[in-house]
């Protein structure tokens, strides 16, 4: 019988190099990585030899490679990735990147400079990966029992200061309004060029407690915006990852109401376009719970009404009236004149609740409800917010459409189409799509062959 042929490996020489500029040992990092594993709850038992066989080109399974990571990186005093200990070949540890909640801050950098690494690259498993509702859910749980960060200060790196987290928010808002006019598709590209080139660095930098607290607020945001934009490009998959992380840099900054916030206004809804409904109200009251005392009227507006979503996707009318109920009462108590309201919420007014309570009586197949408040939700978004005035005329029109008004539905479609000729935009896309579905019925009707017509124009250019 023939032997087997050996597959030669190649020295780790990335692995070499780090553990001499540590001052490491072999016996000295396998103990170390023994003991950052026992806190992430694994029992590993590796020794010199095991490291030795690292260096020879071995790669342990699983999480190893992560933990190793991890464990030259607190000794280094800096963020350390799998790409840099040379382990980062496996398909197996890249296609898990983004999709845990990490229980440390060390690890919660590595995974989200991870992620923003792999989108810049177009690896092909982010963009062809599925939502799980599972993977979803999970985090939120993670998010809810998970104990406050204790320390997120650094001291390696260069200097992080103010300025450097005012930078970030202006970023963030430049691009929300960017993205608001012209649709994520011209924009998401600049985005994630800038968190892999700029922000990475920033976190992998040295701060005070106070600015660190801050930057990763700063730095949620602008993962959560990635991850909408994400959805906005028919990336859900990718979505999922960029939310879960936001998520977890929320947790670092010690901000409960933002990380609500993710779970009842990008998770969820991430959630209701993949028509899991029993997840969006399960996220939407994690967010409810774990913000509790941490938010402002506005802020739990949006939570109730994320929750009636859920509900009303359901068919459960009753829990989706007494969720609506509460989202009108909490929004009734807001001041537009108040400072109270956190930046990333003081974009949550009358016509985007509006429009939340207009697909609720949409999918409860409550018409004249849906229509009123589409109509509010028109008058209210500024001709800045094209994507979501796009979405509002579709939702009137569907109302339209659901009274046999078929003619005055594919009038109001046409502005929707035209407002959505400005703009790369998936999700505005998906809307259209659905209302052609809601118009077959009525295929025959010359109003709905014409309207099909200039769709078909449409999505041709």
């Amino acid at each position: 019988m023939a032997a087997r042929p050996l597959v030669a490996r190649q020295p780790n020489e990335r692995l070499q190099a780090l553990i001499q500029e540590a001052g490491c040992s072999n016996a000295g990092l396998a103990r170390r990585v023994n003991m950052c594993g026992a806190e992430h709850g694994l029992d590993l038992r590796y020794d010199k030899t095991s490291v030795a066989r690292w260096l020879r080109g071995q790669q342990p399974r699983g999480r190893a490679p992560a933990i190793i990571a991890e464990a030259l990186g607190r000794k280094l005093g800096r963020t350390v990735t799998i790409d840099e200990i040379g382990m980062a070949n496996g398909k197996n540890l890249a296609s898990g990147v983004g999709l845990q909640f990490s229980p440390t801050v060390l690890g919660a950098i590595e995974q989200v400079c991870e992620l923003w690494r792999s989108d810049v690259g177009r690896r092909d498993f982010l963009s062809g990966s599925s939502v799980a509702a599972s993977a979803l859910v999970e985090p939120s749980r993670d998010w809810l029992i998970s104990a406050p960060d204790a320390q997120v200060a650094r001291q390696a790196g260069p200097r992080v200061g103010q300025s450097d987290v005012a930078a970030v928010r202006s970023m963030t808002q430049a691009l929300t309004d960017l993205d608001h006019q012209f649709g994520s598709g011209h924009v998401r590209p600049v985005l994630v060029h800038y968190l892999n080139s700029v922000v990475s660095g920033l976190l992998a930098g040295s701060y005070r407690e106070s600015t660190g607290r801050e930057l990763f607020a700063a730095v949620a945001r602008l993962t959560e915006l990635a991850g909408y934009m994400a959805v906005d490009t028919g990336q859900p998959g990718l979505a999922q990852r960029y939310y879960i992380q936001s998520l977890r840099l929320a947790q670092a900054a010690g901000d409960r109401g933002y990380g609500g916030y993710v779970l009842a206004a990008s998770m969820s809804h991430l959630a209701a376009q993949l028509g899991n409904p029993r997840e969006i109200a399960q996220l939407a009251r994690a967010a409810q719970e774990g913000a509790r005392g941490h938010a402002t009227p506005r802020v739990e507006a949006m939570f109730h009404a994320a929750e009636a979503r859920g509900h009303a996707l359901l068919g459960d009318g009753r829990a989706a009236g007494a969720a609506t109920a509460r989202a009108v009462s909490a929004m009734e108590q807001c001041d537009d004149d108040s400072g109270d309201d956190p930046v990333w919420i003081r974009h949550f007014d009358g016509a985007y609740l509006a429009d939340e309570l207009a697909h609720c009586h949409r999918d409860l197949g409550q018409p004249e409800q849906s229509a009123r408040y589409a109509e509010q939700s028109l008058a209210g978004h500024p001709e800045s917010r094209a994507r979501r005035r796009a979405i509002g005329y579709v939702l009137l029109a569907t109302a339209q459409v659901q009274q046999r008004e078929v003619e005055q539905a594919c009038a109001t479609g046409m502005k929707a189409v035209e407002l959505l000729e400005t703009l790369r935009s998936n999700r505005g896309a998906e809307y259209l799509e659905d209302l052609q579905q809601r118009l077959e019925p009525f295929r025959d009707e010359a109003v709905v062959r014409e309207f099909g017509a200039r769709l078909d124009l449409q999505q041709a250019a």
